[in-house]
C-alpha cells in the first residue's frame, strides 16, 4: 500500500508520515549516491590533474623566468670582462711611461685585480651555463610531463562528461524529487537527517530492522525497543550509532 506525502498546509502531520518520508527521502537519496558512486573517482582525478597543470604551467614560467635572469647575468659578466680588459690594457700601457717603482707596483696590482676579476666572471659565466643548461633540461620533462598530464585531463574529462550526460536526466529527476519530500519535513527534523547522513560512512539516515539488529551498524536491537520502532509513535534512533529507525514493513511513499 502506498501512502502520498501529506500537503504542505497541512497542520498535524503524524509520527507515521514522517517515518515514513524521511524513508522515502533515504532511499531517494541513496539513488543519487548510487549514481555519484558511478561517476567513481573521477571528479576528483579531474580536480587532481587540473591542479597539477596548473602547477606545471608555474613552474614552467619561473623557470624561463630564472633563465632570462642567468642570461642577463652573463651578459654582465661578460660586459665586465671586456671592461677588465680595457682596464688592464689602459694600465699596461701606462707601466711603460712610470716615473718609479710605486707607481709600477700600483699599475702591477691593478692588473693582477682586474686579471682576478676575469677569471671570477668567468668562473661565474660557467657556473651560470650549467644552472641555465639544468633548468633548461627541467623545462623541457616539464613540458612532457605537462602534455601527458593534459592529455590525461581531456581523456578523464571525456569519460566524466559521457556518465554525467548518460546519467544527468535522472539524477535531476531524483534531486528534484528529493527536494518535494525535503518540502514536507520540518526543519529540525530534516537538519538532523543531514547531519546523521554527512557522519554516516555509507550515507544511510533512515535505516529497517533487518534479522532483529539496526540496518546501519547491526547492533541487535531488543524486542521491546521493535514493538516501539513498529508502532511508529514516535522517532528512535538507533543507541549505538545514531541512525533513524523504522521497520521493514513501513510504507513506500509516493510523491504525486
Amino acid at each position: 500500500m502506498s501512502v502520498s506525502i501529506p500537503k504542505q498546509e497541512d497542520k498535524d502531520i503524524s509520527i507515521e508520515e514522517k517515518l515514513r518520508a524521511l524513508h522515502e527521502l533515504q532511499s531517494v537519496v541513496s539513488e543519487i549516491d548510487k549514481i555519484k558512486t558511478l561517476r567513481g573517482e573521477l571528479p576528483l582525478e579531474v580536480q587532481d590533474l587540473e591542479d597539477e597543470i596548473a602547477g606545471l604551467r608555474t613552474r614552467i614560467v619561473n623557470l624561463e623566468d630564472e633563465i632570462k635572469t642567468l642570461e642577463t647575468a652573463i651578459n654582465n659578466k661578460k660586459i665586465a670582462i671586456k671592461d677588465s680588459e680595457s682596464l688592464i690594457a689602459k694600465y699596461t700601457e701606462q707601466q711603460n711611461n712610470v716615473r718609479n717603482n710605486r707607481e709600477f707596483d700600483s699599475l702591477s696590482k691593478e692588473i693582477e685585480f682586474q686579471t682576478l676579476e676575469i677569471e671570477l666572471s668567468e668562473k661565474r659565466i660557467k657556473e651560470y651555463s650549467v644552472e641555465m643548461a639544468e633548468k633548461k633540461e627541467t623545462i623541457e620533462s616539464s613540458k612532457s610531463l605537462l602534455k601527458e598530464r593534459e592529455e590525461d585531463l581531456e581523456r578523464k574529462k571525456s569519460e566524466l562528461n559521457e556518465i554525467t550526460q548518460e546519467t544527468k536526466i535522472e539524477e535531476e529527476k531524483l534531486k528534484g524529487k528529493a527536494e518535494k519530500i525535503e518540502s514536507f519535513i520540518e526543519p529540525r527534523l530534516l537538519t538532523a537527517f543531514k547531519r546523521i547522513r554527512k557522519n554516516a560512512r555509507n550515507g544511510l539516515s533512515v535505516v529497517t530492522i533487518q534479522r532483529d539488529a539496526c540496518g546501519g551498524c547491526f547492533n541487535k536491537i531488543p524486542p521491546q525497543r521493535q514493538l516501539d520502532i513498529a508502532s511508529r509513535k514516535k522517532i528512535i534512533v538507533c543507541e549505538y550509532c545514531g541512525r533513524i529507525l523504522v521497520d521493514k514493513d513501513i510504507s513506500v511513499v509516493e510523491v504525486e
